[in-house]
This record gives structure tokens, C-alpha cells and sequence, in this order.
């Protein structure tokens, strides 16, 4: 008997018992459907991470200095030196003060605004704009000027898309707005990306304290662990010690979480999985209740001659065929439960996420059903081949 035979016949015994056949393939549908889906969530929360970290820059280096208890300082003058005598591997640079504290516009205060001194480059460093107006300049850090930049979302809910000329207040000083940033985000909402205002630096600190941080632009993203080290270096020479400063990559945390989200999603990903094995465990039941049901059969094709092989041909590749349309089914039913997830986690979390299993996610889901269907249906498979076909025409 040949293969195509084999499947011609696998075929015709599965569609006489349809009920039974999807009842038997239901483990192996809802374990390749559980895998694709979460497979899928996974790829969707990676580049939904790597979208949101982007907009602060994978070519970026943050530095915190928590000089107390060290003898010396790092001061702003020291940073800047710092990146030139490094300027094969370090760009841009600015120091930052986050502020703590509301913004008060009018009669209205602000809460959700946030508030952080800069300096002139740190516009570029975020890859921002200004879209009206003009950004801040040297001159402002250097002479404390008492000015802002401010996001599109504060310039269109409190200045009606004309701040630029206009005064607020932060930390109980009055700042004069020169420029406005363009719109990053796809809309303008409270505690969004456009909900910012930057100030010089020089004035933030006297207002809020000391800078303790800064921001720092690698040239080649390709050469990022040089520049951390270059940087690393300079500062151990200031300070003689690593225990007074961190040196974070954006992209290194990227990696980092990256790595953490695929870890989870294998976890998950085998533990939906079983229902896999589940569904094998179904697929040998139900083979062996057919191997009893066809005893007679067997025999009489035993005694015309059929071989032992023939016959396991026979059973395995009906196992093989339930899974392998059992794993068909789990495809279709796990790109429309994807969908529908994208649908639901984007209106839960107000975000764009979008569930997208890959090709390979589902060639390894199928493939793996099909082998379990194989695997599982040897048992059976092997019973029959194994019978002695004058018990077996015996049989009633």
C-alpha cells in the first residue's frame, strides 16, 4: 500500500466520525491557538517597549553622580570636559534637574507636567523639535535666564496654540515661554509625552538644587560599549571608586527587558503547551479505541497479505492527519484570537499594542502537533500491526 493510499483511507475513516474527530483534535486546536497567541503577545509587548524607549534614545548614556560620602565632586564644567577628551565616542551632552513641584499657568495648576532643567542640546539628544519659536540657547544657561520650552499638549490645553511671549510659574518663579516643541504623540493628552516643559539648567538648579544627572549621546550605536567604557574610565579617575556614579544605556535596558519579556513568553508559551500533550493523550485514546473497533479488519487484511508495516503505515498516518488538521484549525483559531486581543488590550491599556504571531511561532506550533500526533499514534499503530489476524477475524 502506498503513502497516498495510506492517506486516502486516513482521511476517509476520520470524516465518518466527525464528532468524535473534533472532540479529539480539541487539545491539539487550543494548545496551537494558546501558543500563537501568546507568541504573538510577546513579539507585540517587545516592539511596543522598543517604540517607547526609542522616542529617549537607544544612542543615549545616562549618568547619575551620588557623590556623598566621596571626597570630590563632578561638576558641569567636568562633564563637558569629559565628552570632548572623548569625542571619538561621546556627542552631545546635558545635564538634568528634575524638578518636583506644580506648574502654575494662570489660575490653573498643573500636576502632571514634567518639569526638568537642561540644557540647549537636550532638545536634539530627545529628538524633538520646536515647532514654533525657538529652543533654548547657551546664552540662557549662562546668564540663568528665566525661560521655558513647553510641550504641544501645554500650548494648545492652556495658551490656545499661542504660548510663545507668555509667562507661568514653577518652583514660585515666573518663566517666559520662547519656544513651543512639536507633537510627538498622536494625541495630545494630560501626562502624555507633549505634557513637558524644559528650562535652562543653570536656573532650574538654583531654584531646585544641584544637577545629579546627565545625558549623554554616543556617535556609533555600534560602538556603545566603548563609549560606556570610556566613560566609565574618566569618571573612576575622578571619583577613584564606582560606587558614586551609574553609567545606564538605553539600549543595554532595552536588551535587559527584552530578554525578561522572552523569558516569560517561553514560560507561558510551555505551559500552554501541554494542553499540546493533552491533546496527543486524546489522539492515542481515541486511536486505540479504533484499533478495537477495526480488529476484524486488520485480520482480514492481515490474511490477504498485508504487512506489519502496512498496517502501522495505516494508524500513524491517520494520528497524523487528526493532529495535522487539528493543528490547522489551532492556526485559524489563534489569528482571530489575536486579533480579537489586539482589539481588547488596546482599549484596556489605551495604548497601541497589537498581538502578531510570527511564521515561525506557528510553523514550530503545527510542526510540534504533527509530531505528536505521530508520537502518540505509534502506540496504537504498533497494537494493531502486532495482532495475530486469526484472533483477530475471530474477533466480534
Amino acid at each position: 500500500m502506498s503513502i497516498l493510499e495510506s492517506f486516502s483511507l486516513a482521511v476517509k475513516n476520520i470524516l465518518s466520525s466527525k464528532t468524535r474527530t473534533l472532540l479529539t483534535m480539541l487539545g491539539i486546536i487550543i494548545g496551537v491557538a494558546a501558543v500563537i497567541v501568546i507568541v504573538g503577545l510577546g513579539n507585540g509587548l517587545e516592539q511596543y517597549m522598543t517604540d517607547s524607549f526609542s522616542g529617549l534614545g537607544t544612542n543615549t548614556l545616562t549618568v547619575n553622580v551620588m557623590s556623598r560620602g566621596s571626597t570630590r565632586s563632578l561638576s558641569v564644567d567636568e562633564m563637558y570636559d569629559i565628552v570632548e577628551e572623548n569625542s571619538d565616542y561621546l556627542d552631545l551632552c546635558s545635564p538634568t534637574v528634575s524638578m518636583n513641584g506644580y506648574v502654575k499657568i494662570g489660575s490653573d495648576t498643573v500636576s502632571s507636567t514634567s518639569v526638568q532643567g537642561v540644557s540647549e542640546d537636550y532638545v536634539d539628544i530627545s529628538g524633538a523639535s520646536v515647532s514654533s519659536g525657538r529652543n533654548l540657547q547657551y546664552s540662557d544657561m549662562k546668564l540663568r535666564a528665566k525661560v521655558c520650552v513647553i510641550g504641544a499638549y501645554l500650548d494648545q490645553a492652556y495658551f490656545g496654540g499661542s504660548a510663545v511671549g507668555q509667562t507661568l510659574r514653577v518652583g514660585g518663579q515666573s518663566l517666559t515661554v520662547v519656544g513651543v516643541l512639536a507633537q510627538q504623540e498622536d494625541t495630545l493628552e494630560e501626562g502624555s509625552g507633549d505634557d513637558c516643559l524644559y528650562l535652562p539648567y543653570t536656573t532650574a538648579s538654583r531654584i531646585s538644587g544641584e544637577v545629579s544627572s546627565y545625558v549623554v549621546t554616543v556617535k556609533d550605536e555600534n560602538q556603545l560599549d566603548q563609549s560606556v567604557a570610556a566613560l566609565e574610565n574618566a569618571l573612576y579617575e575622578i571619583f577613584s571608586s564606582d560606587d558614586y556614579y551609574t553609567v545606564t544605556s538605553m539600549a543595554e535596558m532595552v536588551e535587559t527587558m527584552t530578554s525578561m519579556i522572552n523569558i516569560l513568553v517561553g514560560v507561558l508559551a510551555g505551559i500552554a503547551a501541554i494542553s499540546l500533550v493533552v491533546g496527543g493523550i486524546g489522539i492515542m485514546n481515541i486511536m486505540l479505541v479504533s484499533v478495537t473497533e477495526r480488529t476484524r479488519e486488520i485480520g482480514i487484511r492481515k490474511s490477504l497479505g498485508a504487512k506489519e508495516r502496512y498496517i502501522m503505515q495505516q494508524f500513524v498516518i491517520e494520528a497524523a492527519c487528526t493532529s495535522a488538521l487539528g493543528g490547522i484549525f489551532g492556526i485559524l483559531f489563534g489569528y482571530l484570537l489575536s486579533a480579537a486581543a489586539s482589539q481588547v488590550v488596546t482599549r484596556l491599556m489605551e495604548e497601541t499594542l497589537a498581538v502578531a504571531p510570527t511564521l515561525a511561532a506557528v510553523a514550530l506550533a503545527f510542526g510540534i502537533s504533527v509530531g505528536i500526533g505521530i508520537l502518540f499514534g505509534y502506540l496504537p499503530a504498533k497494537k494493531a500491526a502486532k495482532l495475530n489476524p486469526i484472533d483477530a477475524l475471530r474477533y466480534d
